[in-house]
This record gives structure tokens, C-alpha cells and sequence, in this order.
């Protein structure tokens, strides 16, 4: 309690408080008597006070946590420097906003001598990767809750790779924040951000060497299509960076959607903040692309590291694309482009493409039929990114990497997830399948046609009591008897099952998992008999218990009815003998 007594900031100081004198002992306790940890992105909590939460003085112990570890890894630590951007979240009851948590990331580090590149506008969060790798600094941080809603804020560590950081990095930074919760002298000093020398803005130059690489890229058509296209950046950071991606591409801009192109941290139109909500969140845009006669929408998410995208079709509906359909096109477009503009000597073999094990596999279905190489790596971008590294570092290229959740990266002039270059690379594939009277959906059709259909569905189903999420795994680890995981979900016979958390793949000879243990987070994938493979999980960002369920057909399999319909049975199959919603009280996603 002392800590929020001490601290600077009246509102969390007050919220402590308050809870003291009315006796809520035990919200006292929630709040002080745990600390976040590093999920699939980073730090994310609430923001409020305890230690628990997002707030001035958390984020304070985290800075000075990875100042005392990068000091220990880099001994030219105060040559190289640190990059800090951030999104545009706040939120008045905690005196809490991005910005404000930035500058107190810059001011505990220029406080110790510390060079930082702080960017003095917010940024699109795939902009502190790159900034990372082109200033060669050791590390930054991004403060943002991306997609997440309007209570969370976050804390996104990345290495001087420009990958977001993971084991053992993650668990030396918390050691380190453990042995540095005193704020030291000058932490607070947040005036530091204007009048320190060490202070650079990297702005102006990383904005500008960002859209130099994306040029590399550009097909010469763009300027001449006749595809109108709206974009909306769910009130976030996206609007001005997509704006200028589309001049960069040699695009007319998109039509913004004039609600939510300026940044607002209540995300005041739409219900939740995250355009892979689908048709209900992207009312406003659809809306306004009927109206102006523009027949592809794109959305990014408040800090512009996803993207979705929806076509207007002949019948008059809208066609939103799941991530997973998204990823078919791409990975099409990207080795085409690959094939037209491959040198002589170009070997196919030396190409990669790359998915998280929950995402469609369509990738392997492609790279199967053409040559390239494919791999999985466990749900989060920071493994796709940790991967990515080592395969250029082995003289590979990878072309393509994304994750079911809409989060894509074409190339790798970053290292994480990017909304901004994803928007114009769907604007450019369409505007070249336009010159061929092709719309986006039929070309996805000619995807599964050729590499075969490949049916998935992903939902989730809330829940807010952790030992709930804990009882549903450990029943599945001991289902009919102890030790035994389930022969069949229903009526549906299971061929394999490999379960992460515990490092169990029944596939395996040696019934050890190929993917790395995940003992902080609870998934298990069943692979069923006729072909379907399904994946429980808990989410890394929120309360969310997270199912993922694909069929993956042979190209002469084409009834996609017959498919959607097993497909449909085998979901609820699972929902109801594995996740049991009634008898756990677990909350239905609301469509």
C-alpha cells in the first residue's frame, strides 16, 4: 500500500484509498497481492491501481525492471538506446493514457543516462519493431491493449531483433521487476522528456524509411484502378499511415469513415474495439462503402497491427473475411509475386511460409502442391517472430507469416504483425484481380478449388473465474480415468491429441510435443478421424476461453455443404462434452 501512498498520481492514490476506508479487504488484496506476466503480448491488464493493473506506477517497476536487465545483457546499452512509441488509449478515473505511461517509460530511462527515441505522436505499434532494428537499438516498448477494450492498456517488449521478446527474456525481465519496486530517484521526472538531450523523436525518419521499404513492393497498376475502397481505424492510431501507405502504393487515398478516424480512447461507435468482430463492429464503414459506391473495405484495429476486410457482392451482401480466408489470398498473392519476380538462380526450397498452430492450413496445403516450406509455431506473433529470425539468419526467406486473428505479415521488414502493410497489399492483389473482372471472393474459391477447402470456424466463450478455465483442462487430462484424455467427443472418434501446456502429443513416437511446453497457458488440440482438427484454448490477452476447429479437404473434395455441415456437428460436439457452457456458467460470445 505504501508504493500507492507514495506515488504521484492522485487518482490511483485515491482508489487505494477509498478501498482502505470502506473496508474492501479483499479487492485490496486482488489488486496488490499479484503482478501481471508476460502473455502472448506483453504486459496487459486494466487500468486502475494495484499492482495487477495498468498504471504510472507499475509501469515505473517494469522500466526500471528492464533497465536493471538490459543494463546485465548489453554493454553498450547507453550508446544504443531504447525506442518507446504508443497508442492513443486513457482513461480519466485512473489519470491514465499512453501517452503518460511513454513518457514515464522515457523518463525512468533518460534518468539513468539512458538515449531514447521516444516518437512524439502515437504510432501504429508495428513501428517500434522496425524502429528497433533500423536505429540498432536493444530493445522498446510499445504502450498499447491493441484490440482489446477501452478499460486495458498494455506493455509490448521487443528485443533488439525487433521480435517481440519470449523465454527466457520474459521471466528475467519479472525477476528484475521484483528486485526494483522502490521507484528510484527521478522515475517520476517526467518533465525529463522535454528538457533531456538524450531525448531523440524518431518520428519523421522512421515514418519516412518505413514507406521507402514498402515501395520496394509496388506493382505499377495501382494508380490506375477503378476500385474505391473505405477505410475505418476503429478510432485508433491507423487513419494517417494508411492514408499515406495508399499514396506510397500509388493509390488514391481510401474514404475514411469520418466517426472513427480520429482517435477517441472510448471507441464511442462501436461495441468492442476489434474489427474481427465481423459485420457488427463495421456497420459504420459498410455503410458508408455502399454509399460511395466503394466496393472493398478495410479496417484496422486501434493500433494498426491487424487487419480486416469485407467485399461487396453481385447479390448486394457484404462478404467479411476471416482471418483465415485472408491468409489463403495472401499466401497466393505473396509467391505469386515471389514467382513473376524471382531472380534466375531463386530456389524454391529456400522459401517459407509461416502460421500459428491454430490458424488454418491452408499454407501447408499450398506449400505442399508448390515447394516451399512451411511451419507452425505456438499462438502468438512473438514465436512467429522469434521464428522468422532464425531462418534468416540461415539464409531463408520467408514470405509470408500470419495468425488466425487477423494479424498478417507480408515479408519481413518487420517482425511482428502489420495492419498498415497488409491494407494495401489486399488493396493492391485487388486492384490486380480487378483488371481480370475477378472479385477477392471468387479468387478465394479458385485458392480452395486448386490446394482444396479448407472450412474453419473460431469463437470463444468468456469467462472471469480462473479456477473454472482450470477444472474444464484438467477434465479433459482426466476424462474417463486418471492420466487419460478423451477416444471421442460425442460420436466423433479422436486419432491424436497433443496437449501444450503439459508437452503431450499422442502422434509423436516419444509422446513429446515438436512445439515448445506452454505451462502458463492451458491448449489442447484433438485431431479427429475424419479429418477435422480442434484446439481449446485460453486466451493469452483476456477471459476468454477459445476454440479453433478447421476441416481440411483434398482437392477432389469440393461439396463444401457436406463439409460445413460436418464441420458445424462436430463444433457442437465438442462445446457441448468438452466446454460444458451451462454446467460452468461460461458466457456465450454475443453475435
Amino acid at each position: 500500500i505504501k508504493y500507492f501512498y507514495g506515488q504521484l498520481n492522485p487518482k490511483t492514490k485515491e482508489q487505494i484509498e477509498n478501498l482502505l476506508r470502506n473496508g474492501m479487504n479483499k479487492e485490496l488484496r486482488d489488486r496488490l497481492c499479484c503482478r501481471m506476466t508476460f502473455g502472448t503480448a506483453g504486459l496487459r491488464s486494466a487500468m486502475g491501481a494495484g499492482f495487477c493493473y495498468i498504471n504510472d506506477l507499475t509501469v515505473i517497476q517494469s522500466t526500471q525492471g528492464m533497465y536493471k536487465y538490459l543494463e546485465r545483457c548489453f554493454s553498450d546499452f547507453k550508446q544504443r538506446g531504447f525506442v518507446v512509441g504508443y497508442d492513443t488509449r486513457g482513461q480519466v478515473t485512473s489519470s491514465c493514457s499512453s501517452q503518460r505511461l511513454a513518457k514515464l517509460t522515457a523518463a525512468v530511462l533518460l534518468a539513468k543516462d539512458v538515449p531514447v527515441y521516444l516518437f512524439s505522436r502515437y504510432v501504429p505499434t508495428p513501428f517500434v519493431p522496425y524502429a528497433v532494428q533500423k536505429l540498432k537499438a536493444v530493445a522498446g516498448v510499445m504502450i498499447t491493449a491493441s484490440h482489446n477494450r477501452k478499460e486495458d492498456n498494455g506493455y509490448k517488449v521487443y528485443w533488439e531483433t525487433g521480435a517481440q521478446i519470449t523465454s527466457p527474456h520474459d521471466k528475467e525481465i519479472l525477476k528484475c521487476i521484483e528486485e526494483c519496486v522502490e521507484p528510484w530517484n527521478g522515475s517520476w521526472n517526467d518533465n525529463l522528456v522535454d528538457t533531456s538531450p538524450l531525448k531523440r523523436d524518431p518520428l519523421q525518419d522512421i515514418c519516412r524509411r518505413y514507406m521507402e521499404d514498402l515501395k520496394t513492393s509496388v506493382l505499377q497498376l495501382n494508380s490506375k484502378t477503378t476500385l474505391k475502397f473505405v477505410h475505418t481505424s476503429f478510432h485508433g492510431v491507423g487513419h494517417d499511415y494508411v492514408q499515406l501507405a495508399f499514396k506510397v502504393f500509388g493509390f488514391k487515398p481510401p474514404i475514411p469513415v469520418p466517426e472513427q478516424k480520429d482517435p477517441d480512447p472510448d471507441f464511442s461507435t462501436v461495441k468492442c474495439p476489434n474489427p474481427e468482430e465481423g459485420e457488427s463492429v463495421l456497420e459504420l464503414s459498410l455503410r458508408l462503402a455502399e454509399k460511395e459506391n466503394a466496393r472493398i473495405v478495410l479496417a484496422t484495429d486501434p493500433d494498426a497491427d491487424r487487419l480486416a476486410a469485407a467485399e461487396l457482392q453481385e447479390n448486394g451482401c457484404w462478404k467479411v473475411f476471416t482471418g483465415n480466408e485472408l491468409a489463403a489470398l495472401f499466401g497466393w498473392w505473396m509467391f505469386d509475386c515471389w514467382k513473376k519476380n524471382k531472380s534466375r538462380n531463386a530456389d524454391v526450397k529456400n522459401v517459407y511460409m509461416l502460421a500459428t498452430t491454430v490458424s488454418s492450413k491452408i499454407l501447408k496445403a499450398i506449400a505442399l502442391k508448390e515447394g516451399f516450406h512451411f511451419e507452425e509455431t505456438l499462438p502468438g506473433f512473438k514465436w512467429i517472430g522469434s521464428r522468422i529470425i532464425d531462418l534468416l539468419e540461415n539464409g531463408k526467406e520467408v514470405l509470408f507469416a500470419f495468425e488466425e486473428s487477423i494479424g498478417f505479415l507480408c515479408g519481413t521488414s518487420v517482425l511482428d504483425k502489420d495492419g498498415v502493410s497488409a491494407a494495401v497489399v489486399v488493396a493492391e492483389m485487388a486492384s490486380y484481380l480487378e483488371t481480370m473482372n475477378i472479385t477477392l471472393k471468387q479468387q478465394l474459391v479458385k485458392v480452395y478449388e486448386k490446394y482444396g477447402y479448407h472450412i474453419s470456424k473460431t469463437s470463444y466463450f468468456l469467462c472471469y473465474e480462473p479456477p473454472t478455465i482450470k477444472s474444464i483442462f484438467e477434465r479433459l487430462r482426466n476424462f474417463d480415468s486418471p492420466k487419460e484424455y478423451p477416444k471421442f467427443c460425442g460420436t466423433f472418434a479422436i486419432l491424436h491429441v497433443r496437449d501444450i501446456t503439459t508437452g503431450y502429443d499422442s502422434s509423436q513416437p516419444n509422446k513429446k510435443s515438436v512445439l515448445p511446453v506452454s505451462k502458463n497457458s492451458q491448449m489442447i488440440t484433438f485431431t479427429f478421424q475424419n479429418g477435422c482438427v480442434a484446439t481449446l484454448r485460453t486466451s493469452g490477452t483476456e477471459p476468454k476461453i477459445k476454440y479453433y476447429a478447421e476441416m481440411c479437404a483434398s482437392p477432389d473434395q469440393s461439396d463444401t455443404a457436406l463439409l460445413e455441415e460436418e464441420l458445424k456437428k462436430l463444433i457442437d460436439a465438442l462445446i457441448e462434452n468438452f466446454l460444458q457452457p451451462s454446467k460452468n456458467g461460461l458466457i456465450w460470445r454475443s453475435v
